[in-house]
């Protein structure tokens, strides 16, 4: 089944700086604590890889951003917009920097999620990540709180992709 209407598949594109409008709208409304706009621009100008899935219609779906380490990949921040999740479009972007990565020749990606986001871990699980650590108040909560972050890395077979 197609992800989006009308059988028309979406398509990943470079994040660009032209874009950063509709990412911050997106950001703002699925996060209670978003990245800013420094954070993309940064991102961009630090070359990292930077990808945004629009429908055929133009509309912005969601969004990666992730940085290379040596033989390594980490996930920095994955989105969809809340009125198009359940779609399988979280999915197709961590489909799309997996192969990456292993076109890259990574034996890994690494990704640090909230355990209280069950959605999330639901589709790491399924995608084949295993939790390999914690980090102790890493993100921050409502209330001043902090909550941990689950680590989980994913075992690459490098030049499989492609």
């Amino acid at each position: 089944m197609s992800a989006a209407a009308g059988g028309a598949e979406p398509v990943l594109l470079p994040m660009g700086v032209q874009l950063l409008d509709a990412v911050m709208a997106i950001e703002v409304r699925a996060y209670p604590f978003p990245w800013s706009r420094g954070n993309f621009v940064d991102s961009i100008a630090a070359g990292y890889l930077t990808r945004c899935l629009v429908s055929p219609e133009g509309e912005l779906l969601g969004y990666l951003v992730a940085m290379a380490g040596f033989r390594e990949w980490h996930l920095l921040n994955v989105t969809v917009a809340p009125e198009h999740q359940g779609r399988g479009l979280a999915r197709q972007l961590m489909q799309a920097l997996r192969e990456h990565a292993e076109t890259e020749g990574a034996d890994c990606l690494w990704l640090e999620v909230r355990p209280s986001n069950h959605r999330a871990r639901a589709l790491y699980a399924r995608l084949g990540y295993a939790q390999v650590g914690v980090r102790r108040d890493y993100y921050p909560d409502a209330g001043g709180r902090r909550e941990d972050a689950l680590v989980l890395c994913l075992e690459l077979q490098p030049g499989a992709a492609g």
